[in-house]
């Protein structure tokens, strides 16, 4: 898996302090060694977001991929018990 060089938060920084300064899409890009697919990528993902919605987010998307275990392994304990009481009638 390819690391990120930018945590989401910096991410966000960047095109906060980008939108507040004016810059061009161009300007920013190259100040901060990134593509314009990037920046566009970042602002189609993190829109209007702030730092502590980013974090929010990601708080979220763990609780919800630990719900979904939970709820896949209620799944194959009820398959277990349908097995076994078939076996038994």
């Amino acid at each position: 898996m390819k690391m990120k060089r930018f945590s989401e938060e910096q991410s966000v920084r960047i095109l906060r302090k980008a939108e507040a300064a004016g810059q061009t899409v161009a300007e920013v890009c190259k100040r901060q060694g990134i593509s314009e697919q990037t920046w566009y990528r970042w602002r189609k993902k993190f829109g209007q977001m702030n730092v502590p919605d980013v974090r929010r987010l990601r708080e979220l998307e763990k609780e919800n991929t630990r719900l979904k275990r939970i709820v896949a392994e209620r799944d194959l304990e009820i398959d277990a018990m349908k097995e076994v009481l078939k076996a038994n009638f």
